[in-house]
Order: structure tokens, then sequence, then C-alpha cells
């Protein structure tokens, strides 16, 4: 499980969301307080336009003014990995090389798919990150999640880890994540730069048992995620264990109740953000779901809830 090569990046990426006004229109006022926060959370870096960003709503152009707009505000005080993912292996290298351009740390996609039939087969699977890679002199890390519908096997995610140059962090968020890291580390070797959890943190400490030096959690409550990670890389297990049974309720919330909508809700909660709607069609949170979120995010004290009061 040991890896020789030195990780650029470790630590807490929380996905940072997308605020939009009642009307739907992008708030990058509320987006920028939205980043401060995140930073002042503890945030070792940020995650931006991913699924949990609601990615899937924005026009290419909202893409393109969100990923200036805070890669801007940011401006250099933690690294920050802007979602590339599209099916067109032409479009998501376009998108990754603005990425870089900007000053994006790293990449992150999916493996291309569109809809629930439309995949490609493995071969065209290697090529397209195998193209982005050639474009790019950042890393790349790929998303292994459901919500694609591709099977990416531990041999093949190392396969491409040593034959890619810049495929070199992975996000693991397939059921059995552990035991799929602990095969992605075995077989990759230290071609294994970033293995990272997801997943809300759902399954962080397994994950961080085996082997993961990274988590890639929702935005809302990074000060809470920071103390486990840093205690188990730390050496502390049974205090990361113990602070993991302390937040596994909120964190279950979000993972099983509200989804990427319990961050927007907390920070509108907290007065860091001015609206938490997302946009339609994507329903609202049920009121009582969201009561029962601040209800178990409160037991806690997160800066969240502070923040902006």
């Amino acid at each position: 499980m040991t890896m020789t090569k030195t990780a650029r990046f470790k630590g807490v990426f929380p996905v940072v969301p997308t605020t939009f006004t009642e009307s739907g229109a992008l708030d990058l006022a509320s987006q920028k307080r939205c980043v401060d926060f995140m930073i002042d959370a503890g945030s070792t870096g940020l995650c931006i336009l991913a699924n949990f960003s609601e990615q899937f709503v924005l026009s290419d152009a909202e893409r393109e003014a969100l990923t200036r707009t805070m890669l801007d505000h940011v401006a250099g005080r933690v690294p920050v990995i802007v979602t590339t993912t599209h099916f067109s292996t032409q479009v998501c290298s376009a998108r990754s090389v603005s990425a870089q351009q900007q000053g994006a740390a790293m990449v992150m996609v999916m493996p291309p798919y569109h809809g629930a039939t439309i995949r490609v087969p493995e071969a065209q699977t290697y090529e397209f990150f195998r193209q982005l890679s050639d474009a790019l002199d950042i890393p790349i890390m790929i998303q292994d999640a459901p919500v694609s519908g591709v099977a990416l096997s531990a041999a093949f995610l190392a396969r491409m880890a040593q034959e890619i140059p810049q495929v070199s962090y992975f996000k693991i968020e397939t059921p059995g994540a552990a035991s799929k890291l602990r095969e992605l580390i075995r077989l990759g070797g230290d071609a294994i730069e970033g293995p990272w959890d997801g997943e809300e943190a759902i399954t962080l400490m397994p994950d961080l048992d085996a082997g993961a030096t990274g988590a890639m959690t929702g935005g809302a409550y990074p000060d809470g995620i920071r103390k486990i990670v840093d205690a188990h890389a730390a050496g502390r297990r049974e205090e990361a264990a113990a602070l993991y049974q302390q937040w596994l309720p909120l964190i279950n919330y979000e993972n099983r109740q509200t989804g990427l909508l319990a961050a927007k809700s907390l920070m509108k909660e907290g007065g860091v953000i001015s609206c938490e709607a997302p946009r339609h069609p994507f329903p609202a949170m049920h009121p009582d779901t969201r009561a029962g979120l601040i209800e178990v995010a409160r037991r806690l004290d997160p800066l969240v809830l502070r923040w902006g009061r």
C-alpha cells in the first residue's frame, strides 16, 4: 500500500455548489462568499463544476464565467480542481486546456457516457484519456462513480495510470470503494499519485484505512471532514475514528436524504449565500427534510452555521 511518488495534492477538496437567484440566474456575489467560507473552513483545495455543483444545468458560457470568477477570486489561496467532463474527446480537451490556462491545478473527468445507455468500449475510453493527457500539463483525476454507468476495473484504471502521463488521481465512489482503492494501489504502485475518497465521505474511514490520501466531499462542513482526515494522516487512527462517528450522522443525512442541496441549505441557514434554490427543473428540498438537516448539523456546530452571522 506504500506509494513512492510524492503526491502534489492531498487532503480535503470539497465541491463548491453553484449559487443561483430565485429566478435561476447565477449569483456571483454569493458564489464568492461561498468560496471564501469554504477556504476559511479549512478546505485544502476546492473542486468546481462537479455534479454536486449542478454542472448539468449550466450553459457553456456560464461554465466559463464561473471558472473565471472563482479562479480569479481564489487567487491562488488554495489549489482548484475544475471538472471538465464531456462525452466528446475534443470538447473535454478544449474545456481542460482552458481550465489549465486559467490556473486550474487539476481537471476531474468522468469516462465518456451519455444518458442511460450510450457508452463506448474500453479502447475508446483509454484513447479519450490519452488524448486528454496529451493536451495538458496538469494532472487528470478520473471520477469513478455510478452516475456514469461505466465499469472501470481497478486493473484498467491502474493501466491508464501507468501508461498515460497525466492520469494520476482517482476519485473512487463505487460500491466497495475501500476494496477497489486497495486493489488500485496494489496494481498501480507509484503511478497512483492520488487515490481519493468521494461520495460525501460516507465511506471515508474505510477508504482512509485503504490508503486514500484525499477526500472530495460536499462543501458545507470541510472543518469537520478536515479533522478526520488530518488525524488519520498523522497516525491518530482512534481519534479519526471517534471524529468520524461524531460527524457521521450529518454525512449520512447529506448522502442519503438531501444529496447535492445540503451544502446550499446549510450555507443559506448560516448567512453565507443569499439563496439555496436549485435551478429548475431540479426539485427543491422538502421543508421537513431541510429541518432535519439543520437539526443534525446544529448538534455539531459547524462553521457554516456561524460564518455569515
